[in-house]
């Protein structure tokens, strides 16, 4: 059973940035897509990012594009959310996730993360 443990989360002022990791462990995901996602309160989950385990292109939700940057790093097992210019409609519950999509599909789930970005 594959496990995904986020960490990186905090509270921050806007311009600033962030990085997010999340640790897998229990399985192999070298076919799967590792993604990022979020939740604001009173808001519809929403893709961020990702990036197949194997390589290859990256993906970005519309209101994230050329902020963050999605990578992974097989050797840790690990994937990150590179997080600059960040903005008070940033703050969320941040979510890491493996799925066989970009956008949908995702089986296994971290616990999530706070981020909360001020002014």
């Amino acid at each position: 059973q594959v496990q995904l443990v986020e960490s990186g989360g905090g509270l921050v002022q806007a311009g600033d940035s962030l990085r997010l990791s999340c640790a897998a462990s229990g399985g192999t995901l070298s076919s799967y897509f590792a993604g990022w996602f979020r939740r604001a309160p009173g808001k519809e989950r929403e893709f961020v990012a990702a990036v197949h385990w194997s390589g290859g292109s990256t993906y970005y939700g519309n209101s994230v594009k050329g902020r963050f940057t999605v990578s992974r790093d097989n050797a840790k097992n690990t994937m990150y959310l590179q997080m600059n210019s960040l903005e008070p409609e940033d703050t969320a519950v941040y979510y890491c996730a493996a799925g066989r999509l970009v956008t949908s599909g995702y089986t296994y789930w971290g616990q999530g993360t706070q981020v909360t970005v001020s002014l």
